[in-house]
């Protein structure tokens, strides 16, 4: 371990090994939090002393030339969202003259993302952005102390400083209240994976906004965002007049939409039905989706601009507001038909 760390600066996960602890302990020691008990508080601080860590930009900046390169960490996927978010930070970060190192990890795996993180501290980055799909991503980023900044785009009830996120809560608020408002009083909800981040704020506005309505609530079906899961779950689906349906996404809208032209159901006119998104096909589907729109460029400008922050003016972490989205109302909805 001391050659090792002859060759780089030592990282929190390093302390965290030689102590033989959690990242998040060590993270608690750093930041003098309670509830860790003296023994691990002493192996942590020997470690912390053996290494030679300091989680201090400033001091890691003695240690280390900046390269002016931002580590990318994304999700080993293809859906519309993150591949969008992650093409815009590469933008944002390309207008700010600074290179990204992107690695792409399965975003269930914990170790795995532990294991990107540390790869992009021995490439010497000058910031981490990850990109969050699933909630086990998050639980690594959360609690961090690196030396170098990190930010994560992720969707969450309870924003922090390190946070960036569209408002998926209030995307999916707008999506019922659309629906409620054409006179509507069974709206169903197909959802994306459990423990995808997204889908649990969509599945949280769906609810209160039904609560709020005082409308029935049925238990959401779950896809995994794929056309072959809404397509899937469209076939079985319990249907009455006048239903609606608020779908997670568009990939899913789109599978859910066949599905009931098979079931020669028309859209709009037997059952209303809004995705999320606003993918570029959406507009060109038959019929055209009403869809909730997200600013997938803003969202990279603003994860960029809070790891420019943190690098070139040293400001202290602060929490950003989510940014809203814009309900795109398109054909495939209409006011219910009369009972």
């Amino acid at each position: 371990m001391a050659d090792e760390q002859g060759a780089r600066a030592a990282n929190i996960f390093d302390v965290a090994r030689l102590a033989g602890v959690s990242h998040q302990t060590v993270s608690r020691v750093i930041n003098g939090m309670p509830n860790v008990r003296p023994a691990t508080k002493e192996r942590v601080e020997k470690a912390i002393a053996q290494l030679h860590y300091s989680p201090s930009p400033a001091a890691r900046a003695l240690v280390t030339r900046r390269t002016r390169t931002i580590g990318l960490i994304t999700p080993n996927v293809t859906d519309h969202g993150p591949a969008s978010v992650a093409m815009h930070i590469n933008l944002a970060a390309r207008e700010a003259r600074y290179s990204m190192d992107s690695v792409g990890v399965p975003g269930d795996d914990q170790a795995v993302v532990r294991g990107a993180i540390e790869g992009l501290l021995r490439q010497r980055v000058d910031a981490i952005v990850v990109v969050v799909a699933q909630v086990a991503a998050l639980e690594v980023v959360q609690g961090l102390d690196l030396g170098v900044p990190i930010v994560a785009v992720a969707s969450t009830a309870h924003p922090g400083p390190r946070i960036v996120s569209i408002d998926q809560y209030r995307g999916a608020r707008a999506a019922v209240r659309h629906l409620a408002e054409l006179g509507h009083s069974r709206i169903l909800h197909i959802a994306g994976p459990a423990d995808a981040p997204d889908a649990t704020e969509r599945v949280r506005g769906w609810r209160d906004e039904l609560a709020a309505r005082r409308l029935e609530v049925v238990e959401p079906l779950t896809g995994d965002w794929s056309a072959a899961s809404g397509h899937r779950i469209g076939i079985g689906l319990d249907i009455e007049p006048g239903t609606a349906i608020f779908v997670g996404n568009d990939q899913m809208a789109v599978g859910l939409l066949s599905a009931l032209r098979g079931r020669a159901l028309r859209v709009p006119e037997d059952v209303s039905v809004v995705g999320f998104d606003d993918i570029p096909e959406a507009a060109y589907l038959y019929p055209p989706l009403t869809t909730v729109h997200q600013d997938f460029e803003a969202l990279g400008r603003m994860a960029m601009q809070k790891v420019l922050v943190a690098l070139e003016e040293g400001a202290a972490e602060s929490s950003a507001t989510p940014i809203p989205t814009t309900l795109v109302v398109r054909a495939s909805t209409r006011a219910a038909p009369e009972a």
